[in-house]
């Protein structure tokens, strides 16, 4: 799974820029970028906003991707993957509520 790679991929040619111009601005160098873009390194969460900045988007659809992208990694090859994220999702949802009162 690589909706966060993906994503700045298609944000990145929308905007016609090279690899370069992006990882000069994120402090790496373009091989690093294109890594990222294919899924075989994941980005730190601290560039998930420059990455929004860079491309004028909300930092929540990035982060969103981003957390996806970090949960499928653990849960992947768990026979019990998708009852995992539902007791997570469970969890978040009470403890919003918690929070929200």
């Amino acid at each position: 799974m690589n909706q966060f790679g993906e994503r700045i991929k298609q944000l990145r040619e929308q905007k016609n820029l090279l690899q370069r111009q992006i990882a000069h601005q994120l402090f790496m160098d373009t091989p690093m970028l294109s890594k990222i873009e294919r899924g075989e390194r994941r980005a730190k969460k601290e560039q998930v906003s420059i990455f929004a900045t860079i491309f004028s988007v909300k930092e929540d659809e990035l982060l969103s991707l981003w957390l996806a992208d970090q949960v499928y990694e653990i849960v992947k090859d768990e026979g019990v993957a998708l009852k995992a994220i539902q007791v997570a999702e469970e969890e978040v949802k009470y403890q919003s509520k918690r929070k929200s009162k």
